[in-house]
Formats: structure tokens, C-alpha cells, sequence
């Protein structure tokens, strides 16, 4: 971990739960996960407040903030992003970005078989991304029903990860592929803080923009008509 980034606040709210994480120095400071299906807005900024005074830490301590960017659930996702964007901004410190996906297969117990995370969407499809030792082998996609079965899948056993898994795991063992379930089920604040303090300052490190894998639910009016 850089000097620059030794003490990091982390904010996570894209999908099922809010949680709120303090890093010092690689220690876990203070922490806060609970699960919600809405109510992030309410709860986000007084989780905030606890966590910091748990910490022992003013806002003025933290030397970088942390936000997960997506892929999510489009009101949880803005909460979050817009809460971190303003944290970041009145204390003027450095905000980045994790994604749900990478937050999720970084808590995933350590194994040599491929770990599939696959996140629910609120819709038909799931946010889906391949890892193996730590490291992506593509890109997050959004997998319909219909494409899950013939996606390219690495050869072997895989582990999967995500609060997909319970939809994904049928499918593949009805292709002939063999899995078995590692957890965890959603992204936590804790992950996030940790991924974003080892990429700060590197090439690696991901700007806190929005990650939409499909357009939102909600479309807004066009200008001129009501």
C-alpha cells in the first residue's frame, strides 16, 4: 500500500446491502454491511459518520475514498456515486472506482479452478465476469437466459461467486459443466477499500465513472414532452 493511501474510506451501495469500510494502514478500522433491498439514501452518509468515528478518524484523515462503479442497480449505484463524488469533493481528496464484479471475486476464497461471479440484475439478465488467481480473463458482460449455457466457458470445474450463482449453477450442470459454489453473495465496502488501496496511484486504478452493462430501468423524458 502507498503512503499516499494509507488510510481509506470505501462505500459500497450498487446492489443488495450497504456497507461502509475503514482501511489504516491494511487493517480493518471500522465496518458497516447491511442488507437492504432500498433505503441506501437514508442510510449511506450516517454509516459514513459511524465509521469514522469507530475509526478514530476525522473526515479530514482519510487520503482516499472508494466507490463501487458498477455493474448495479441503477437508484443504489447513483446513491453511492453520488455520496463518494461529494465526500470526495468537499474534503478534496481522490476518489476511486472498484466494480461490483471485481469487489465480489476478491473476497472469494483463493482456489485453482476458475471463479465465475455472476450478479443478479433485477431482470432477466446476470452481470457476469471470469477470474482466475485474482485476475479477469474478459470483460464483464450482461448474459441473457438463452446465451448462458453457450457462453465460453473455461474448460474444467469452476467456482462461482455472486447471488447469481443460485441461477447460473442449474444451467451449467444441465450443459455438462461441473461448479461448486464459494461465495460470497454481493460486493462489501471491505473489498472494495483494499482492491482500490492496491491500485492507487497505478495504472490499474479506475476512475469513479458509472459501469452500465444494459441501459437503466428508468428512462427520463425527452426534452419538450411531459
Amino acid at each position: 500500500m502507498s503512503d499516499a493511501a494509507r488510510r481509506v474510506l470505501a462505500i459500497e451501495s450498487a446492489l443488495a446491502a450497504c456497507s461502509v469500510a475503514a482501511l489504516v494502514d491494511g487493517r480493518l478500522a471500522a465496518h458497516r454491511f447491511e442488507p437492504m433491498a432500498r433505503g441506501h439514501a437514508e442510510r449511506l452518509l450516517p454509516m459514513v459518520r459511524e465509521v469514522a468515528a469507530e475509526a478514530g478518524l476525522g473526515f479530514d484523515a482519510f487520503d482516499l475514498l472508494a466507490v463501487t462503479v458498477g455493474p448495479g442497480h441503477f437508484t443504489g449505484l447513483r446513491v453511492g456515486l453520488a455520496a463518494a463524488q461529494g465526500l470526495a469533493l468537499a474534503w478534496g481528496r481522490p476518489l476511486a472506482g472498484v466494480t461490483t464484479l471485481e469487489a465480489v471475486a476478491a473476497a472469494a476464497p483463493a482456489g485453482e479452478a476458475p471463479l465465475v461471479v455472476a450478479l443478479e440484475s433485477k431482470r432477466a439478465d446476470l452481470y457476469v465476469q471470469v477470474f482466475s488467481r485474482g485476475s479477469a480473463l474478459g470483460p464483464p458482460v450482461s448474459l441473457a437466459p438463452e446465451r448462458l449455457a453457450g457462453h465460453p466457458w473455461p474448460a474444467g470445474e469452476l467456482a462461482l461467486a455472486g447471488d447469481g450463482a443460485t441461477r447460473l449453477q442449474p444451467i451449467l450442470a444441465a450443459a455438462g459443466l461441473r461448479s461448486e459454489r464459494i461465495g460470497p453473495d454481493g460486493p462489501d465496502a471491505e473489498s472494495v477499500a483494499r482492491l482500490a488501496a492496491g491500485r492507487h496511484g497505478t495504472a490499474s486504478a479506475l476512475a469513479a465513472e458509472p459501469l452500465y452493462l444494459r441501459p437503466p430501468d428508468v428512462t427520463l423524458p425527452k426534452a419538450g414532452t411531459r
